[in-house]
């Protein structure tokens, strides 16, 4: 769906300019989530490289400039890429969701200015970290070049996370003698539902290569739901 925008990115249009400033966006949440993971899981201080909250308003400017691109284009070119635009103002949702998780856990950093340690969650934990990561580098590659491949990874990934983190928690709600103090168990379930929320937005962005406008958000296959 997404294919639309690229094919207008190759002209001056406000569509283009928008898609441009709509990936703008995404690398500063990849930076806001690395600044934030380091702050929490890498420091005993919470102390961060990274000004998020000037990021965060920075995205949300950003938001209202695509919207006000997009309304304009299709002021101007009329119907004919409205499908387009629509995909746009769509994930542009996603994508400032997922700088105020990033800032979320910024937030719980700050509470928790010890480096969070996950004790017997940690091997988990640590590649939901790190499956998110990637699922960011995979998703800035693929929206270029439309590169279905990359952006079905994404989203395959996703759905590892969402499994995982809500296996994770019931293990904490069901076997609460797992060996982690209170403190760790309330820090460390706040962290896994923010990795799987920043997951999930991630997939809806990547959804947009793949599926039609009506399924952004959904897996590739109608009866995937």
């Amino acid at each position: 769906m997404i294919k639309e925008i690229f094919d207008l990115f190759r002209k001056t249009s406000p569509l283009s300019q928008a898609f441009e400033r709509s990936r703008e966006m995404l690398l500063h949440d990849q930076e806001m989530f690395d600044a934030a993971v380091h702050s929490l899981r890498e420091r005993d201080d919470a102390r961060i490289a990274v000004d998020v909250y000037a990021k965060d308003q920075m995205i949300n400017a950003y938001e209202r400039e695509v919207r006000r691109k997009v309304f304009t284009h299709l002021a101007l070119a009329g119907e004919k890429d409205i499908n387009a635009g629509l995909v746009l103002v769509s994930v542009i949702i996603d994508i400032e969701r997922i700088g105020d998780y990033a800032k979320n856990i910024v937030e719980l950093a700050v509470h928790h200015p010890q480096r969070l340690q996950c004790g017997v969650f940690e091997d988990d934990v640590a590649k939901m970290e790190t499956t998110v990561k990637t699922m960011f580098e995979l998703l800035l590659e693929s929206l270029p070049g439309n590169d279905e491949p990359k952006a079905r990874e994404v989203m395959s990934e996703h759905w590892w996370i969402n499994r995982k983190a809500d296996d994770l928690i019931t293990i904490m709600l069901e076997k609460p003698d797992s060996g982690v103090t209170v403190r760790e168990a309330v820090a460390t379930a706040l962290y896994i539902r923010y990795l799987k929320r920043i997951s999930a937005h991630l997939k809806n962005v990547a959804s947009s290569v793949v599926n039609p406008f009506d399924r952004i958000g959904y897996r590739g296959e109608p009866d995937g739901d």
